[in-house]
């Protein structure tokens, strides 16, 4: 018996995460809550139901055994669909549709520094400093990424826990 497609099962976690996060997304900006970037991590944990989801279903394709690389080959992979397509969406929804969302940010980022006693030179500085960043190429670049290097820990992690390596034959 062949493995399972890797490609085929985190292209679909990865679309119904990205579907997710979206939603939630959405919900965000249009309550404002964008703001709060606590709020923002939650799409790292729907992230995780993705890639435990996606491991899960390789793990029951393949005779219910697992090694650590398929796992962790499966959930980075689900990551990064995840984020690459959420951070299409972000880039668009930025660009196009709600396009006063990095002025709030950034207003947002300067009453917190001026909060924190900051001169308003110190505070000018770090808002330089802070829009170098804060172009729309790079918040796409940044989100992919993010996506990859939390997918991956998650992933080191859910394979650990489902790993269940195919017994050695004795002959």
């Amino acid at each position: 018996m062949e493995n399972p497609s890797t490609a085929r099962i985190a292209l679909k976690w990865g679309v119904i995460a990205s579907v997710v996060v979206i939603i939630y997304t959405v919900v965000l900006y249009m309550t404002s809550l964008h703001k709060n970037p606590t709020l923002g991590y939650i799409s790292f944990v729907f992230l995780l139901g993705a890639i435990v989801f996606a491991i899960k279903e390789y793990k029951t394709l393949n005779n219910n055994f697992l090694s650590f690389g398929e796992g962790l080959g499966v959930g980075t992979l689900t990551s990064a669909v995840t984020g690459l397509i959420s951070s299409i969406f972000s880039f668009v929804y930025i660009m196009f549709i709600d396009t006063t969302i990095p002025q709030q940010i950034a207003d947002m980022q300067r009453e917190q520094l001026e909060s924190r006693g900051m001169t308003a030179e110190q505070v000018e500085q770090a808002m330089e400093m802070a829009s170098k960043f804060a172009s729309p190429g790079l918040i796409f670049i940044f989100g992919v990424l993010g996506y990859i290097f939390f997918g991956f820990i998650w992933s080191l992690i859910v394979s650990a826990i489902f790993k269940k390596d195919k017994p050695e034959m004795n002959f």
